[in-house]
């Protein structure tokens, strides 16, 4: 019983912390419940035994009851039998008293036995609540352990994914990407700041250009060396 109430207290503490208490809360359990179904045969035995001590007294209830209502009935007969003169009255007498005495052992056996019958009555009244007891505990920790067992086979998936999770993280691989995705961002940005540059070289020399057509001038100037060789002044000279 000592196991019985140890397997009890699982009841007032949450699944997690009796997976911390216990080395395998399962077999734990189903052990308890073993024991507690051992108890119930044990129960139902002792019970058997009561039941048939009750109905063994109440046999005897009867059979002394019997006796005394029989030896006061030969009590009488032996009187009769006097008062006709089939016995010497003092014979008479003393038989008649010796049936009495018996009619008053006999009825004094079924009070004993009465008193018994009560008594074993009572016991089994006492045994078949704890019977029954005994059963609602089976089956309310049956129950219990498919719960738990269900309950157990979510922890360790949980345990296993999160010690997962815990590994991956221990390594780097989290951080390591996190490192990437900002390199990332730092070389687009790069890109981009180039591209900006590229784009702001290339409007200045169009705007120079645009200014300045330096081939038109290039032209210009062989223009007026060939006249000048050749003589030909311009008309507004």
């Amino acid at each position: 019983m000592k196991f019985l109430r140890r397997l009890l207290k699982i009841g007032q503490a949450e699944v997690h912390q009796a997976i911390d208490n216990m080395e395998d809360p399962i077999k734990m359990t189903e052990q308890g419940i073993r024991d507690m179904k051992e108890d119930l045969d044990k129960a139902l035995e002792a019970l058997a035994q009561v039941k048939a001590m009750s109905i063994r007294a109440k046999k005897e209830v009867d059979e002394y009851e019997d006796k005394a209502e029989d030896y006061n009935e030969k009590a009488m007969l032996i009187l009769k039998k006097a008062q006709t003169g089939g016995i010497e009255p003092g014979e008479a007498d003393r038989l008649a008293t010796e049936a009495l005495v018996k009619k008053e052992e006999a009825v004094g056996l079924k009070n004993q036995a009465i008193a018994d019958k009560e008594k074993f009555d009572q016991n089994v009244l006492q045994m078949e609540a704890n019977v029954q007891t005994i059963k609602q505990n089976i089956s309310k920790w049956e129950n219990e352990l498919k719960i738990l067992r269900s309950r157990v086979k979510v922890a360790d998936a949980t345990k296993s994914l999160n010690k997962q999770m815990a590994k991956i993280d221990s390594n780097g691989t989290i951080a390591l990407l996190e490192r990437m995705k900002e390199k990332v961002h730092q070389e687009e940005a790069l890109a981009e700041a180039y591209g900006e540059i590229a784009n702001s070289s290339k409007s200045i020399d169009e705007e120079i250009n645009r200014v300045v057509d330096v081939k038109k001038s290039k032209a210009h100037n062989e223009l007026e060396k060939l006249k000048e060789q050749l003589g030909i002044s311009d008309p507004k000279d």
